[in-house]
């Protein structure tokens, strides 16, 4: 990595923000009404995330897929800029007198896990908002009467009821699933792009050639490192769900706790409602986030080594 540019790198981050919410928000929306729906005692149980998904455009349309996206935007952008700019500024700072090209995990895990932690922050309140639009569908169990009509009178309406920590429910879960998540989803994607780099570089004889090879470089890495974060930290993922919709304000908020709960009540599968609409979302929405961010540094004149 080139020296710190800056605001730049925060830049590139927001940018890879965007496109992941564009690519990914349906395939969320599926995993959360999973998670939800499939690990309670009443209601209406998905099949898997084909019939979860076909009721929601049968009953609401494409709009219902996107429910919750604009404090997505919001956050997931904000989330994005900070994540991708505190990495690489960090792993600057912690790689200075390495001289080496090799990947160093004691540099690439603080620095990933540290970016984790302080997007948790951020991502905690938004992601409240967007699970509790995206659990009222139509199959919902929660009361009409008790639905908020929009992502701000959702955030109003939980502050009045749950005082201004209440919006800031399941942050702990959070900051776990974040900081643990960020440094497998870094790990693997320096990895695989340090060898790969290796393997392809050296067929890559033109610019427009080597250019190409950096887009699919950039899908494999980014596709990769979605999968293994999700894989290493869904049951975190599901046990921050439940607690940010339950609505009993003094329902647990002990994640080991609520998954013990779960698995009393469903099982292993219960513990990973939602994987395969979240793997199915992972590899496109992380690729396009790092072909993004990748694409904007180089437009933004930041060298990636």
């Amino acid at each position: 990595m080139a020296a710190s540019s800056g605001y730049k790198e925060y830049v590139a981050g927001l940018a890879a923000g965007v496109a992941t919410v564009v690519t990914g928000h349906p395939f969320d929306t599926v995993k959360v009404k999973l998670q939800k729906h499939n690990t309670e005692v009443g209601g209406i149980k998905y099949r898997n995330g084909l019939h979860c998904a076909a009721r929601v455009l049968k009953t609401e349309g494409v709009r219902g897929l996107y429910r919750g996206a604009t404090s997505s935007f919001v956050g997931v952008a904000f989330e994005s800029s900070l994540l991708f700019g505190i990495y690489s500024q960090t792993k600057q700072s912690l790689q200075r007198g390495l001289q080496t090209d090799l990947p160093q995990p004691q540099v690439i895990i603080p620095a990933a896990a540290y970016g984790g932690a302080i997007i948790s922050f951020v991502l905690c309140p938004s992601e409240l908002v967007k699970c509790r639009m995206q659990v009222q569908g139509t199959d919902s169990v929660v009361p009409k009467s008790s639905r908020y009509s929009g992502p701000l009178d959702c955030a109003i309406k939980t502050v009045k009821a749950e005082g201004v920590t209440g919006i800031f429910r399941g942050g702990f879960t959070t900051l776990l699933r974040e900081s643990i998540g960020n440094a497998v989803f870094f790990s693997t994607y320096e990895y695989v792009r340090h060898y790969m780099h290796l393997k392809l570089h050296q067929n890559s004889d033109s610019s427009q050639c080597r250019h190409l090879v950096d887009i699919g470089i950039g899908i494999v890495t980014g596709g990769l490192g979605g999968v293994a974060f999700w894989s290493a930290v869904l049951p975190l993922d599901v046990a921050k769900t439940i607690i940010q919709t339950a609505p009993d304000r003094d329902a647990p908020r002990n994640p080991f706790r609520v998954l013990s709960s779960i698995y009393g009540r469903a099982g292993l599968g219960g513990c990973y409602a939602g994987f395969g609409p979240t793997l199915v979302r992972a590899f496109p929405a992380n690729a396009v986030a790092i072909v993004t961010w990748e694409l904007a540094m180089k437009i933004l004149g930041i060298r990636r080594d």
